[in-house]
């Protein structure tokens, strides 16, 4: 486990009905945050609720779809009005559907453009004023991005869901030059072979036990894993931002 003492502090995580972003929510409470909790099922927001509170947390369910800014900016004003400002934002939310470029799939294209970057984009859009009054005030104020490996490593049919995580890189280190020297600090993750429900999403059989096999050979990382390395990175002292940081399995590094 991190090292984190998050105390006082006011988190945002989108993704937060399953995997990483649910680990991430749960840590981040656990050391002392009060966290929203973004993700468009509601059922599995309100049980993560309840395990934060018996746990001692505090946390908000909020139903969001980062597909859509009404909704987003609806879930900004009522973490707002709940908790007041925001001075730490996960952005956890994907979705990865694999296929063949030559099957066209453009309903999936889309999907994924628009959840893994415009839904990240309007994300930030409705928190960075948040963040950089966080940091005028002089306190730690901090946006993190989980990307993938996938934004420079290669896979024969990935070629989409691969190009959404190499803008979100990109995304991030653009970021960095316009908001660090206001103090806000910009990380970006790119977890490796990581056990969430993604590859459950995959409706290629080929491509489907391909992924199985890969699990098979490689002890992959859990979400836990993951989250430990946000609430480490954002506990930092707030002059100290790591930037970019790529985390594998062993065997696949």
């Amino acid at each position: 486990m991190s090292f984190a003492d998050l105390t006082g502090r006011t988190a945002v995580v989108t993704g937060a009905a399953s995997g990483m972003g649910a680990a991430t929510a749960r840590l981040l409470a656990a050391q002392g945050a009060r966290v929203a909790l973004l993700a468009r099922r509601t059922e599995r927001l309100t049980e993560l609720v309840d395990k934060i509170t018996a746990e001692g947390g505090q946390a908000l369910a909020v139903t969001t779809d980062v597909t859509d800014q009404a909704s987003v900016d609806a879930a900004a004003e009522r973490v707002q009005g709940a908790y007041g400002a925001v001075d730490l934002v996960v952005a956890a939310a994907g979705v990865m559907l694999p296929n063949p470029i030559a099957d066209g799939r453009l309903d999936e294209w889309t999907r994924m453009i628009d959840t893994n970057l415009t839904g990240v984009l309007r994300v930030i859009r409705a928190f960075t004023p948040d963040l950089l009054a966080a940091a005028d005030a002089g306190r730690a104020a901090d946006l993190v991005t989980i990307s993938s490996i996938g934004a420079h490593v290669t896979f024969p049919d990935f070629a989409v869901y691969s190009a959404t995580k190499a803008a979100l890189t990109h995304l991030a280190a653009g970021l960095r030059p316009e908001l660090g020297p206001r103090d806000v600090r910009v990380t970006n993750i790119e977890p490796g072979l990581t056990d969430t429900e993604l590859p459950a999403h995959v409706d290629n059989p080929g491509l489907s036990d391909l992924i199985d096999s890969m699990f098979t050979a490689i002890p992959a990382l859990t979400s836990e894993d993951v989250a430990d390395l946000v609430a480490y990175t954002v506990s930092r002292p707030r002059h100290v931002n790591l930037r970019q940081v790529v985390v594998l399995p062993t065997r696949q590094a």
